[in-house]
């Protein structure tokens, strides 16, 4: 489990994927790499999202694959089955959790306040999505409701961009960003792959800019 997460910290931030059609899935894979940045968050928004994970997990088995918007214990098995290597939900589910749990599978739940954060807590769980980032609050949030919390880190997502990568990398609390901006539902169904490898490579270089 510590792997993988240990792994996303590295790479600073995780391109968060909406796709429409499985058959884009390993250009979208393969133009992430080509960016530097082997990793994809595919969010189950959509009803290709789990032909989408397998095809990426066949094709591009040096991506650091997972599945996001997971909501329940079957998209969970689906998505672990199809070969996502770790999951992230939009809030704290219980039942997800101790599903992944039992398998040692490497969770991140979505969290927005300090009684969420205790739940996850006490799950074991120290590595949590701060979710929507923005809409509550950003950074000045984030610093607030972390403060308490010294072994807890982050995954802002939700309203994070080029422009604002740099400040959440920059502070302590936070593990690495979740961004949608870096491969947009319509850049995939445009087949504007080149633009997602550009975009890719532009965060790759902020994430070393602060990270070294």
């Amino acid at each position: 489990m510590q792997e993988i997460l240990d792994t996303l910290k590295g790479l600073g931030v995780v391109p968060v994927v909406k796709i429409e059609r499985a058959e884009d899935a390993v250009s979208l894979g393969s133009a992430l790499l080509a960016g530097g940045l082997p990793c994809a968050e595919i969010t189950f928004r959509t009803a290709a999202a789990e032909e989408a994970i397998r095809r990426i997990s066949s094709n591009l088995p040096d991506i650091v694959l997972g599945a996001g918007t997971v909501l329940s214990v079957d998209q969970a098995e689906r998505a672990a089955s199809a070969g996502a290597g770790f999951i992230v939900s939009p809030g704290f589910n219980p039942k997800v959790v101790d599903w992944c749990l039992a398998r040692q599978i490497p969770v991140t739940p979505g969290v927005a306040t300090p009684t969420e954060i205790e739940m996850a807590l006490d799950k074991g769980l120290t590595v949590l999505k701060f979710f929507p980032a923005e809409a509550m609050g950003g950074l000045k949030t984030l610093k607030a409701i972390a403060a308490p919390y010294g072994g807890v880190k982050f995954i802002p997502t939700g309203g994070i961009s080029l422009a604002n990568l740099a400040n959440y990398l920059a502070h302590p609390s936070v593990h690495c960003c979740g961004g949608s901006w870096l491969a947009e539902a319509s850049l995939i169904s445009a087949g504007k792959f080149d633009e997602i490898t550009q975009l890719a490579q532009e965060a790759v270089s902020v994430v070393r800019q602060v990270r070294g």
